[in-house]
């Protein structure tokens, strides 16, 4: 499945890239997502410019505590950024995510309305600053959450809510290997990486600028993204504009970054396998593992059909339509297929084309865990994941993919049939089919496993882009 390589990006100025672009930090096992809110134009400049020395770029490889931040729309109205620069973010992230109309795109309805929301929804404190901290230990994250809620205190923030995060695994609560599908970046590729891969061919580059604001994205254009005059930035602390306007690039080395708070209904996950496969526990395996598309280890179902082989655990180099065009492998339905469908779908299955419209609704996802790490915590204990996820376009990117893919009882020829695992169950969306010879099986009535519990849309501005909003016009 490996393709050709893109046509040459400029390369990245890593220096400027926020490093949560780079990497999700998984060798800084403890974390924490503090969420504030601004008093006014004053206090959110004073915050941003005493903790921009000590946010990390892309550059910074040897460190022991990274801090990275992000912001709302609603701050940056309260930073003072003019009406006319404002108006040029798209419209998704100044309208945010818990609009009614969103809601009901996104599948937030019902138990998962904004208004039931822990943070993020109409009920609660307004979010404007999202500030990230990776720590390698328990006490070094303390230290570190330390000294910037102190920062907030001075500049009068307050507090709207605190993320807090399950040391790193590479599993996700329902017990299956994560992260492995994700879009590859040559710009960020190390050598190191490439040893990494094995005997495994990694997956066709994906152009950088799908996930980074100012590089030319899947279709060879740069993503709109906010400008301002280069008058107002008399000290030059902006990049310019790659396109020649000659004005000064207020996005550029940005993107956008989706914070979900996802609770996981981890015990009812594996009652309803135990269930639906008459209690033998092999066979609730392997009924969780086509939900899924991949065995527990990672090993995914298009290439181990009938049990997990746990050394195919890294493969992502695999396609769907030579060899399991029916879903006889992998159900077509299941989660894995549906949030990447590879070369499975129109135009033209199968080939170059069917790659290039997949590749234009990745995701880099730097998610983390939440709650007790295994079975055994204190009854009532949540656990689920702090979904994050960077693009550099929302609509096309995570909502394209939550809405048309993961929620949608039509996808790939499907019918009544939403994601097993994360989708938004309704009336006539609650069943899942498992194509087989001579006939199918079809689970009806598959409960909700997954459900938000907060969530917002952040601009994660690039390190120079920073500092000009905390020196303001």
């Amino acid at each position: 499945m490996a393709g050709p390589p893109l046509n040459p990006s400029p390369s990245p100025d890593l220096s400027d890239l926020q490093g949560l672009l780079r990497s999700g930090y998984t060798s800084l096992p403890h974390a924490r997502f503090c969420l504030y809110t601004a008093a006014g134009r004053s206090s959110g400049r004073a915050f941003l410019a005493a903790l921009h020395p000590i946010v990390t770029s892309a550059a910074e490889r040897e460190v022991k505590v990274v801090t990275q931040v992000a912001m709302t729309a609603s701050c940056l109205k309260q930073l003072s950024v003019s009406d006319d620069v404002i108006a040029q973010f798209p419209l998704e992230f100044l309208e945010g995510m818990a609009t009614a109309e969103r809601s009901v795109f996104l599948g937030d309805v019902g138990d998962q309305d904004p208004a039931n929301w822990a943070w993020g929804g109409p009920g609660n404190p307004r979010v404007d600053l999202l500030v990230m901290t990776y720590a390698p230990s328990a006490d070094r994250l303390e230290a570190a959450c330390t000294q910037v809620d102190a920062l907030a205190e001075t500049h009068q923030l307050s507090m709207a809510g605190v993320l807090t995060t399950s040391p790193w695994s590479t599993e996700e609560p329902f017990g299956f290997r994560d992260g492995i599908s994700q879009p590859r970046l040559d710009e960020f590729a190390s050598t190191a990486r490439r040893a990494q891969e094995g005997l495994f061919s990694a997956p066709r580059p994906v152009a950088i600028g799908e996930f980074v604001l100012g590089y030319p994205n899947e279709y060879g254009h740069l993503t709109e993204r906010p400008m301002v005059l280069r008058a107002s930035d008399p000290d030059r602390l902006l990049p310019d504009d790659p396109s020649g306007s000659g004005e000064a690039d207020l996005g550029r080395n940005g993107t956008y970054l989706v914070l979900r708070t996802l609770r996981q209904s981890v015990d009812e996950f594996w009652a309803y396998a135990r269930q639906a496969s008459g209690g033998d526990p092999v066979a609730a395996t392997a009924l969780a593992a086509k939900m899924v598309g991949r065995w527990p280890s990672g090993a995914p179902l298009a290439l181990a059909s009938d049990q997990d082989r746990p050394e195919l655990a890294q493969s992502n180099d695999f396609g769907y339509h030579a060899h399991d065009r029916l879903g006889l492998s992998c159900p077509i339905g299941a989660h894995i297929r549906r949030a990447n469908p590879r070369d499975a779908l129109d135009p033209r299955p199968g080939s170059a084309e069917s790659l290039a419209v997949t590749d234009r609704h990745r995701l880099l996802r730097r998610g983390r865990n939440y709650g007790p790490v295994k079975d055994g915590g204190a009854p009532g204990n949540e656990r689920g994941l702090q979904f994050i996820a960077l693009v550099a376009n929302l609509s096309r990117q995570f909502e394209f993919v939550q809405h048309t893919w993961l929620d949608s009882t039509k996808f790939d020829g499907l019918y009544e049939d939403v994601d097993p695992v994360t989708g938004t169950r309704g009336p006539g969306a609650s069943t899942f089919t498992v194509p087989g010879t001579p006939f199918r099986n079809r689970y009806l009535d598959v409960p909700s496993f997954v459900t938000t519990r907060g969530g917002a849309y952040f601009f994660l501005p690039g390190i120079r882009a920073l500092n000009y909003l905390a020196n303001g016009p």
